[in-house]
């Protein structure tokens, strides 16, 4: 191998050369020399012309020994300048002296190892033809440690990277809510969401899905995006004409711009499909409902993407047809057509309101032109004010009403069948009706529509004739009290009291009252001169001394009498009310409630 000062020197084993130049910011000087070995050597020399083999280090070309064919015929690195392998060997010999040179002066740090590596080819070469390999070599490895970006994404920001502790460019968000208009909307990130069976809700957004799957060449690739759609790693999305755009979190810290581009309509396109929304009434109020009718959707324009109709893109290293991010990207976009069709229509090439508009003035221009083509149909008939002049002259006078007949009459008998309702309470019902119908025809007022549901249910088991608790009456009990929200046996002791007074017999049994000093303070003097001994008085009630007895006096200015077992205070109604104490109690079976 050649030396630096020209001379030939022992050649230096590769794996040893690699292990002695090392650089310390973890740079391998021999990476640098395998990088200059990938790149193509047309390109190397900085005058433009060829160099024979070996013109660097003035060592005789050994056709055998570096391996050229006996014919003299060059191989394809010489034949277009400098041998790639005489560049890395240079390359690995000037680094090496560059580490020595810098543990000695203590500044090994101050530079990468890829730079000492540069400049020490610089400093190897003699003359011109060394200055030129430099530049060359410098040219070469210029490129070798940068990332590639991408011109047309935003600035990046850095952000620090927990693992390798270098700060990593990661693009910003795509959301610019500011920047929406007709023609762009942005829709904020989804959040994850469990996996399941059908990744969209409507039938729109399922043949969008279809489209997707049936044009991907790779199910494994579809599975992975359809993974990252579900744990939201797709940023937030922009829509505007014929493309979606969004950033896709992937393995790396950077994500990937992705983008998916669909065929924008023509004006012959939004004419047919502007025709067949007019046509029917149910498809503008269904737009606005945001849902998509079938029978929209296959007007005659191709409103929905078929397979192969999405055309992804992404700046992800993997060629696949979608890659991962495209496919989790186009799973998004299916969500947000189950959210809003008019998603659809944007990427047709037009925006919501634009749409809406144009829908609109079609509307009222067809409206307008069936109006003009036809005429109003007459309506058949006669009108009022020629019906009513006519019968002026011409109708004679109504006759007078119908008397009032003597009394409602019975209506029919209902016949009982099996899990049919009740004949008996449809009787009641039957009855009572016809009865307050009777009322209302003989007075021209109903005093039952007064009552509540209470008093009312009250009145129609009062209503009921026959003595005792029967199979019917229980049933009827049970039924009304159920309805008003009572018990049967509060029923029995309320219909007792409507039969003693009525409406104002069931109010004395229910709301207690304080009477003004009169009539009721006169009737304890009354019960005495009738050698009864004196009752006890409690708002308006007189009780007997020893129970069994009682008096309530109504707002009615009547007496109502109540009875019960002695020892007990379980009051029911008992006789008729009278405006005497002592005539109320006439009848009750004694004077004396001791006695038997």
């Amino acid at each position: 191998m050649a030396s630096a000062d020209g001379g030939v020197t022992d050649p230096v084993p590769f794996g040893e050369a690699v292990d002695g130049v090392r650089g310390s910011g973890g740079t391998r000087p021999g990476d640098a020399a395998r990088a200059a070995l990938r790149r193509p050597a047309g390109s190397v020399s900085a005058d433009g012309h060829s160099a024979e083999p070996g013109a660097s280090t003035g060592r005789p070309v050994d056709p055998v020994a570096d391996g050229t064919p006996a014919s003299g015929e060059r191989r394809p690195a010489e034949s277009a300048g400098v041998r790639p392998g005489d560049l890395a060997r240079e390359a690995l010999r000037a680094a090496r002296a560059e580490v020595r040179r810098g543990e000695a002066s203590g500044s090994r740090a101050a530079r990468t190892p890829a730079e000492r590596a540069v400049d020490a080819v610089a400093r190897a070469g003699a003359g011109d033809v060394s200055r030129d390999r430099a530049r060359a070599v410098r040219q070469v490895l210029a490129g070798a440690f940068r990332m590639p970006s991408d011109a047309s994404e935003p600035e990046p920001q850095p952000e620090p990277d927990v693992e390798s502790g270098v700060a990593a460019h990661v693009p910003r968000s795509m959301a610019a809510p500011a920047r929406d208009g007709d023609h762009r909307r942005t829709f904020p990130a989804f959040a994850p969401r469990p996996a399941a069976s059908r990744f969209a809700e409507t039938w729109w957004g399922n043949a969008w899905v279809a489209a997707l799957e049936e044009g991907a060449l790779d199910a494994k690739r579809l599975a992975r995006g359809r993974s990252y759609a579900e744990q939201g790693s797709v940023d937030a999305i922009t829509v505007t004409p014929g493309l979606v755009l969004a950033y896709v979190r992937g393995s790396r810290p950077r994500p990937y711009r992705v983008q998916v581009r669909l065929r924008t309509f023509g004006a012959d396109d939004w004419e047919r499909f502007l025709d067949a929304a007019v046509e029917r009434p149910a498809h503008i109020a269904a737009l606005l409902d945001k849902e998509m009718p079938e029978s929209l959707a296959e007007c005659g324009v191709p409103l929905l993407p078929g397979p192969g109709d999405l055309d992804p893109h992404c700046t992800c290293p993997d060629r696949g047809h979608p890659c991962k991010h495209a496919a989790a990207l186009c799973y998004q976009t299916a969500r947000l057509l189950d959210a809003d069709p008019f998603v659809l229509l944007l990427l047709r090439g037009r925006g919501e309101r634009e749409l809406l508009d144009a829908l609109s003035r079609r509307n009222a221009t067809r409206a307008a032109r069936a109006a003009q083509e036809q005429d109003p149909a007459p309506l058949p008939g006669v009108r009022a004010t020629e019906a009513l002049a006519r019968a002026a002259h011409r109708l004679p006078p109504l006759p007078p009403p119908s008397a009032v007949p003597a009394h409602p009459e019975q209506p029919p008998a209902y016949p009982s069948a099996p899990g049919g309702p009740d004949a008996f309470q449809l009787d009641q019902l039957a009855t009572d009706a016809a009865t307050r119908a009777h009322a209302l025809l003989a007075t021209g007022h109903d005093q039952i529509g007064e009552l509540t549901l209470w008093q009312d249910a009250v009145r129609l088991a009062a209503a009921r004739p026959g003595s005792g608790l029967t199979a019917a009456t229980r049933s009827l009990y049970a039924s009304l009290a159920s309805a008003a929200g009572r018990t049967p046996a509060d029923l029995a002791r309320a219909v007792a009291a409507w039969r003693q007074g009525g409406p104002d017999g069931l109010t004395v049994l229910e709301e207690p009252w304080d009477p003004p000093a009169g009539r009721f303070d006169r009737a304890r003097p009354l019960l005495l001169a009738a050698d009864l001994p004196a009752f006890r008085p409690w708002r308006n009630h007189l009780t007997h001394p020893r129970g069994g007895l009682q008096l309530r006096f109504g707002r009615d200015g009547l007496w109502y009498a109540y009875e019960s077992e002695p020892g007990r205070d379980d009051w029911w109604p008992r006789g008729t009310p009278d405006p005497d104490p002592v005539g109320a109690l006439t009848g009750l079976g004694g004077d004396d409630p001791e006695e038997p």
